[in-house]
Formats: C-alpha cells, sequence, structure tokens
C-alpha cells in the first residue's frame, strides 16, 4: 500500500485529536439552567426577591469550587409568577419549550400542586424533554403523600413535621393555656390549621384552642381587626403559617395593639418580618426553623456573612444551600446533568452538612434533617438591625425523630 503524503497524515492525525478532545469541549461549555418560579413582584415580591438572592448565592459557591463536575456549571433563571399557579403554569411551559430542565419553587402550595402535576404530566408525555422540581419552601403535607410525584423533591419540612415539634414545645409550656390559631386561607395555610387543632387537642386539660381563623393570601392591608379577635378570646399564644408581608403585617399589628400573647410561627425569621416588631418588640416570639444565625456552627457564620455583604440582606434560607449543594453533588456523581439519572442519585442522597446529616426520603422524596425551635431573646451574638434581639435555641429537633408516615406510592421512570 502506497504511503500517505505526510501532509494528509499530519491533517488526519489532527481530526483524530480534536475528535477526542470535542466530549470534553462541549462538556466545559455545559451550563444547566434552572427555573426560578416565584413572585418578584407585587405585595409578596420581597420573599421571592430575596430567595432569588439566596440561590445566586448558593449557585456563585459550587460553580466557584466545581461542585458540579468538571466544565459544568448552574445558572438561575427568574421567573416572576406573582404567585399565581395559572401564571406559573404558562411560565413553566415556557421554561420547557426553552430547554429548561430544572424547576424550583416554594412560595405558594397551591403553586406547587400545580406545578407537580404538570411536570407529571409532561414527563410521561415528552420523556426527553423531562424536568425536576427541587421544592424548597411549599410545605404542604399532600406533596410527598397523595399527591406525590417522582420528580418533585422537598429541601424544606413539611407543615406536619414542623406542627409537632412546634407542639410539643408549646404544650410543655405551662403558661400556655389559650390557643387562637391564624393562617393564609389556601392549601398550606388549611393543613397548617388541620395539623395544630389534631396535634393541640387532648394534650394538657387547661389547654384550649379559642380561635381557628384564616385570611386570603396578600390581601389584608391591617390585621388589626384580627388581633382584637384574639386579644377579645384571651388568647396567650398565637400559632400561625403567615408568611411574608402578611407575617410582616401580622405582626406590626400585634406590637401596635399591644397584644401581649406569643406568636408560635413558620416563618418569622427574615429581616422584613422582624423589622415589624420594632426597636425591642416580639421578646419570646418562636419559630420553628432548619436555621438561624445563633447556631454557634463558624461555617454557617462565615457564609452568613459572606451573602450579608454581597446582598446587604440577612442570610436565611440555610434549605436553598443545601438543595443547590445536592443538586450539584448529585450531578457530579451522575456524571450527567440528565434529570432522570440526577434524581436517581438524589432519591437516597444522604448529604454531610454542618447541622448533621440531611437524608432524602426514597420513600417520598421528603428531605429529613434537624430542626430548630428557637424564640426572640435579647442579648444574643447576632441580632436583626431593626430589632435588638436575635434567635436563641430552645430545641433541636434531630432529623430522623421528624420522620412522618407517607401515604406516598410512585414508581421511578423506567
Amino acid at each position: 500500500m502506497p504511503k500517505r503524503p505526510m501532509l494528509e497524515r499530519i491533517a488526519a492525525a489532527a481530526i483524530a485529536t480534536l475528535a477526542l478532545a470535542l466530549p470534553g469541549m462541549a462538556r466545559a461549555d455545559e451550563v444547566v439552567r434552572i427555573a426560578y418560579i416565584d413572585p418578584l413582584s407585587g405585595s409578596l415580591a420581597a420573599t421571592g426577591q430575596l430567595g432569588e438572592q439566596h440561590f445566586r448565592f448558593a449557585i456563585d459557591r459550587v460553580n466557584a469550587s466545581g461542585a458540579a463536575g468538571p466544565g459544568r456549571r448552574l445558572e438561575l433563571v427568574a421567573l416572576d409568577n406573582e404567585v399565581s399557579p395559572e401564571k406559573s403554569l404558562t411560565l413553566l411551559r415556557k421554561a420547557i419549550d426553552d430547554g429548561i430542565r430544572y424547576v424550583t419553587q416554594g412560595n405558594g402550595s397551591s403553586v406547587a400542586f400545580a406545578l407537580s402535576d404538570a411536570i407529571a404530566k409532561n414527563n410521561r408525555r415528552a420523556p426527553n424533554q423531562a424536568v425536576l422540581y427541587l421544592n424548597y419552601a411549599a410545605v404542604d403535607p399532600g406533596l410527598t403523600n397523595d399527591k406525590c410525584n417522582w420528580w418533585h423533591f422537598r429541601f424544606d419540612a413539611d407543615s406536619d413535621m414542623k406542627m409537632r415539634a412546634l407542639t410539643d414545645y408549646l404544650a410543655g409550656q405551662p403558661t400556655v393555656k389559650k390557643v387562637y390559631i391564624f393562617n393564609p386561607d389556601y392549601s398550606f395555610g388549611q393543613s397548617v390549621e388541620r395539623a395544630a387543632q389534631a396535634m393541640l387537642a387532648n394534650r394538657r386539660a387547661d389547654l384550649q384552642v379559642v380561635g381557628a381563623e384564616r385570611v386570603p393570601l396578600g390581601k389584608v392591608k391591617d390585621f388589626t381587626p384580627y388581633v382584637q379577635k384574639m386579644q377579645a378570646a384571651g388568647a396567650d399564644s398565637v400559632v400561625t403559617g403567615n408568611w411574608g408581608a402578611d407575617m410582616t403585617l401580622l405582626a406590626k399589628a400585634a406590637q401596635d395593639a399591644g397584644y401581649k400573647g406569643v406568636f408560635y410561627t413558620y416563618y418569622l425569621g427574615s429581616s422584613d418580618v422582624i423589622a415589624g416588631l420594632g426597636a425591642e418588640g416580639g421578646k419570646g416570639y418562636a419559630q420553628i426553623s432548619e436555621y438561624h444565625a445563633n447556631l454557634g456552627v463558624p461555617e454557617l457564620e462565615t457564609m452568613a456573612a459572606a451573602f450579608e455583604a454581597k446582598y446587604g440582606s440577612q442570610f436565611y434560607y440555610w434549605r436553598v444551600v443545601n438543595e443547590i449543594d445536592m443538586l450539584a453533588a448529585a450531578m457530579k456523581q451522575a456524571d450527567s446533568s440528565d434529570p432522570a439519572k440526577v434524581g436517581q442519585i438524589l432519591s437516597t442522597m444522604v448529604q454531610k452538612t454542618p447541622l448533621g446529616d440531611a437524608t432524602m426520603r426514597a420513600d417520598n422524596h421528603q428531605l429529613l434533617q434537624p430542626m430548630f425551635v428557637s424564640e426572640l431573646e435579647p442579648g444574643m451574638k447576632f441580632t436583626f438591625p431593626d430589632n435588638k434581639m436575635g434567635f436563641k435555641t430552645i430545641s433541636r429537633i434531630e432529623a430522623e425523630a421528624l420522620r412522618q408516615p407517607t401515604t406516598c406510592k410512585f414508581q421511578p421512570p423506567a
């Protein structure tokens, strides 16, 4: 066989080398986009904007460390849904059409149910356009029970898990005798009300629920009439799942009316809510959460300081960092950004964190992580700029103690 000319051999070698390099080159350019579908305008915009800041911060961290795997980086695409399930579905369709295969959302369980159902249908009909749904804050228990979906993963404790911890503490306080239950009127608030009534029933002979009420989400501008009802009922304690601007206005109305009772909350800890309490208001108010600033963990204190220096807001959503860390680790382990492959890894993932192990339940995709009941107290290391108090841990609940029975039945994708 005649020998090929030198130039032909050199060209052939160059083409072969380029062919070998192409997969690496393509991978080096891989950008995994995540659609963030939450309120960025309207009465609840402050909550959505704070969430967006946390996601951008968490994504910057994993991109800087290469945690999602060699040459792979994450990118957030923020989409304003105004807490509307209908608008959220329109945004989801647009995201899918634009090639986005990851969605995260948290504000509003009504939105979460709509997204979860639509994503499940999309993934059955168009498996080549499958989407993974990462839920960081929508905590209606139904999302990981009878309405569960294999493609949905929740990184916050559900409302029943939180209520069990909160009512266990509340029932142990002898000064708590008359409880008023007050919530937003949609699926989440209804689930909080049901859980509070069930878990407070027959706890102590002298403990009674003296009222239960719900209000439209994001519609009430003055909560004074509701605080007056609490006072008239003689309530010494209020259990509430209100959040965002509603929680801010509720706290402010209570302070302005001179209400002396204690609030037991899900979402007290953001700085905008604390600002509503005034300079020294809210002493003894309690929350159930996976994080607060005074946990005494240097790694988290450093992280919080970096976030606050960058955004001028107080660090709040530890679960967002946990979600993005786990997502990146799953992509690296799967050596892929394919949602089905990443979901298989996430389904049984145990993530080591500064607060202890975070374990994803394989049977319903509910994350188990340590939770803390904390109360506002003066003299803490970290306090809020508009309030001279900070949170102090009064009870730590270990991850496994939060496990609840589940009615979820799903099958992994083929």
